[in-house]
């Protein structure tokens, strides 16, 4: 009798412990560099002339690894951002793989899936530079966003959107960096830059400054989360920026600097940071330098990258690393020259 309750359980319970089983390790999937192939498959039409309404939508994804694991599950997408929400042919998009039709990648969360403005081979290069932004910052620090790249086939259900193939990269989602971290995304408070962790924020300074980014405010919340140590409840909060996209390093042709920062191109490097001592500046900038072979590896040897992209990046980037290694370089742009207020 015993047998045939195993057999009856083992039956009705079975589907989904093999699901179980098949699911994915959110830690691996970002921690793995391997890009992946995803067809993504909705009414692509609906979600573009109705992106401001920013609605889930039905949709499904198939997903295949370097290993030949395919899965393929029903989620929902919605648009999100702003900027490119309103100027791109196909805008970004969130993924929301938290549904009962979703067992096997639940684990994911809610993913934001950065994609090209346009169509184009140019637009796809540009995604590739902001996804190594994001690679170079995670060697300055573990407190940043882990990202995937993914190869995405567009599939329009009903045939008004015609189908077309571009790479992409999906955003480590927030709660787990802060887990990774042992800390909890702070949200809501009033937090001026200062108020936050002096060193972590020292470390964004430069790094905003390498990539030429000013798009970026932390009393706004403005392409920056805040996380803070879960044992520690009175402690300042960590500063994690993301969003590239209107960097120098990155370059698009629709990235305008802010009027009122007097710079006529996000090629201008500006520092946005409050004043260091020297020897603040010195600690952080030695991470930089112990980087920097790894940080011009990443370009140099980024397969999807053209070498033209390769060329421009890399002799950016050599404009950095030749200020911070000057002394003088370093207090004229980092202390006599920073912000006030």
């Amino acid at each position: 009798m015993k047998k045939i309750h195993f057999f009856i359980l083992l039956s009705l319970f079975g589907p989904c412990i093999a699901a179980l089983s098949q699911s994915i390790d959110s830690a691996r999937f970002f921690s793995d560099e391997t890009p992946f192939e995803m067809t993504l498959t909705s009414d692509l039409k609906t979600l573009m002339s109705k992106r401001m309404q920013k609605a889930y939508q039905p949709a499904t994804v198939s997903m295949t690894f370097a290993d030949g694991t395919n899965i393929k599950e029903e989620i929902r997408i919605q648009t999100r951002g702003k900027f490119r929400l309103e100027t791109c042919y196909m805008p970004p998009i969130m993924l929301n793989f938290k549904n009962p039709t979703s067992p096997k990648l639940r684990v994911l969360k809610k993913l934001k899936l950065v994609c090209g403005c346009q169509t184009t081979g140019d637009d796809e290069q540009l995604i590739i530079k902001e996804y190594l932004a994001y690679k170079m910052y995670n060697l300055i620090t573990e407190k940043s966003f882990r990202v995937r790249l993914v190869k995405i086939k567009y599939e329009d259900t009903r045939g008004k959107v015609k189908p077309y193939t571009q790479y992409g990269f999906l955003l480590e989602d927030v709660d787990e960096v802060a887990a990774r971290n042992k800390c909890v995304e702070v949200e809501g408070g009033q937090f001026l830059t200062e108020s936050t962790d002096r060193r972590q924020m020292t470390l964004v300074y430069l790094f905003e400054y390498m990539i030429g980014n000013t798009d970026w405010s932390v009393p706004h919340y403005h392409n920056v989360k805040l996380m803070r140590s879960v044992n520690e409840k009175s402690t300042t909060p960590y500063t994690v920026p993301y969003d590239f996209n209107n960097s120098g390093l990155v370059n698009a042709s629709y990235a305008l600097p802010q009027e009122e920062l007097g710079i006529e191109s996000v090629r201008v490097r500006l520092y946005r940071g409050f004043p260091r001592t020297m020897e603040e500046l010195e600690a952080a900038i030695a991470i930089f330098k112990k980087q920097q072979d790894k940080i011009e590896s990443l370009i140099s040897n980024c397969e999807w990258l053209s070498s033209k992209y390769k060329k421009e990046m890399n002799n950016y980037l050599a404009d950095f690393f030749k200020i911070i290694d000057s002394k003088s370089s370093v207090k004229h742009n980092f202390i006599d020259n920073a912000r006030t207020q």
